[in-house]
Order: structure tokens, then C-alpha cells, then sequence
């Protein structure tokens, strides 16, 4: 793909997966310094990729440190790839011990983090069986399935409004993760508050499997993660005069409704995450 393509398959969702759009995101910028090392030309590179997607810090995080560390790493591009490719294993095997035999694990929408953790589940042998939602309007919970399915995972699948109605039968859920603000707030898809709100009222463990990289350092300035609204026409095309549509495509999870946030740095509760973030990346806690 070219600079351009990726540019437009990351905005009209093409590419989907907050891990998938901040690689494609590197992947581009990299062609760019291939092509330049005028750091204000690349100023306009990083922005205009930074602005194809507005609730993805990964992406954000990611540009940024190829940006500031181009001049002294050549191969920074190949470095933040491994990072993401690194941390997707690491995750795979700390959250696959979160899954028994016998297990009902629950997810919601399509992160390519939890399918890869639920495939090393299945590779090593556990049995177990997943429920996921079809996650409305786009239908990404529909990936989830057909992934599971290509790997003989049993995999139930249903319309958003039986998340409740599931979720009770469940024993884990586990979600993605777009974004993670300094106050332990985890912004994913639409429905997942609400449905992790069920899983608190049932009992059951949930958690986020993410990179770290997908927490927002200007957060700590008071900044807020902005949540993207998508094109209404998404939820109904030629909808009636004075039918009003609202089509936003995250919302926020509460910290207290999290078991812990699974990620390549290890399992943490979202307060003491935050820590380990400024800890192990102390670049990143800067002014944008």
C-alpha cells in the first residue's frame, strides 16, 4: 500500500483495530523518511497521520517517538514495529493463563489482541468456548467470529441488545482497548461499559488486553481523550426528518468496573498501570 492508501483505508475503516491502525500508521510514516528528513516536512507527515483516526493514542505514541528519535535511530520505524509485534506475544501468553478449560469467555467488537490471546489459548491445548456480540453498526464482532472459527475455537455469536443476557453465562470477559487516560479511564468500543457494568453485577473477571502504548500522556495535563463520532449514515442512511442519530464509536469504562488491564508490561490494576507507565516510559509523559 501507499502512503495515501493507508492514510484512506485508516479513515474509512479499512483498517480497524487500534493496534492494527497504529502500525499502518508507522508503516507509512516510514515510507516518508525514506523519502525526506526535513523534520518540518515530516511535522506535516506525523500530523496529517495523527488526525486520520481521533480516539487512537497508539497511533499517536507511536508516530511521535519515530519523530522525536529519527535523527539518532535510523531503523526507529523497525523498532516501534517490533514494539507492537513484541508486546502482542507478550500479551498473548500472560492473558491466555486467564483462560480454564471449560471456560465461557466472553468479548465484544473485534481486538486483534484478545483473538490472538484466545488462539494461544487454543494452541496450548485448553478447551473452552467463546460468546461475542456483533458489535453494531459496522458489524466488527463478525471478524472476531470468523477468526475464531478459522482456528476451531466454538464461537456463539449475537446481536448487541444479548449482552446481558449472555454475559451472565459467562466466566471471563475479556475486550480491547483504544485508549487509556492517567486516570484509569479505558475508552473501547461502544457497549462496553455497559456491558462490563453486567459482568460486575454477575461476578465475572474483565479485563483489557492492550499495548501500553495506547495510554493518552496528555491526559496527565487535563487533556480528554476525545471520543470519535462516526458518519450517521453508518446507523441509518436516509433516516427521517427529525430523527435525530448519535453515532459515537467509544465510550468510557469506569477503572472500578476492571478486574486489571492485561498488557505487555504485565497485569496491573488501571491505577497502579499508570505508574508503570511513567516508569518504563518516561518519554512518553511529555507535552505534545
Amino acid at each position: 500500500m501507499t502512503y495515501k492508501e493507508i492514510i484512506r483505508k485508516i479513515k474509512n475503516l479499512e483498517i480497524q483495530g487500534a493496534e492494527k491502525i497504529a502500525v499502518k500508521a508507522v508503516e507509512a510514516f516510514a515510507m516518508k523518511l525514506k523519502e525526506t528528513q526535513d523534520l518540518k516536512q515530516l511535522k506535516k507527515y506525523a500530523k496529517e497521520l495523527k488526525e486520520t483516526r481521533p480516539t487512537e493514542p497508539a497511533l499517536r505514541n507511536g508516530i511521535n517517538y519515530c519523530l522525536n528519535n529519527y535523527k539518532t535511530h535510523p531503523k526507529i520505524s523497525e523498532e516501534v514495529l517490533s514494539h507492537f509485534k513484541k508486546g502482542k506475544e507478550e500479551i498473548a501468553k500472560t492473558g491466555a493463563k486467564k483462560i480454564k478449560n471449560g471456560m465461557i469467555v466472553f468479548t465484544h467488537c473485534h481486538s486483534s489482541t484478545v483473538t490472538k490471546i484466545l488462539i494461544t489459548a487454543k494452541k496450548e491445548g485448553k478447551k473452552f468456548e467463546v460468546f461475542n456480540t456483533e458489535t453494531r453498526p459496522k458489524f466488527q464482532g463478525r471478524i472476531t467470529a470468523e477468526e475464531l472459527a478459522d482456528h476451531k475455537i466454538p464461537v456463539t455469536h449475537f446481536v448487541d441488545s444479548a449482552g446481558r443476557s449472555m454475559i451472565k453465562k459467562a466466566d471471563l470477559f475479556l475486550f480491547g482497548c483504544d485508549a487509556i487516560t492517567s486516570e484509569g479511564l479505558v475508552i473501547n468500543k461502544i457497549g462496553t461499559a455497559m456491558l462490563a457494568e453486567s459482568a460486575k453485577d454477575f461476578n465475572i473477571p474483565s479485563y483489557t488486553c492492550t499495548n501500553s502504548w495506547k495510554f493518552n500522556p496528555q491526559t496527565v495535563y487535563g487533556e480528554p481523550e476525545k471520543i470519535e463520532q462516526r458518519d450517521i449514515k453508518e446507523v441509518w442512511d436516509k433516516a427521517p426528518k427529525g430523527v435525530t442519530i448519535y453515532n459515537p464509536a467509544f465510550e468510557i469504562t469506569s477503572p472500578d468496573l476492571l478486574t486489571g488491564i492485561i498488557s505487555e508490561i504485565g497485569v496491573f490494576k488501571p491505577e497502579t498501570f499508570v505508574l508503570q507507565i511513567q516508569e518504563n516510559f518516561p518519554w512518553m509523559i511529555t507535552k505534545d
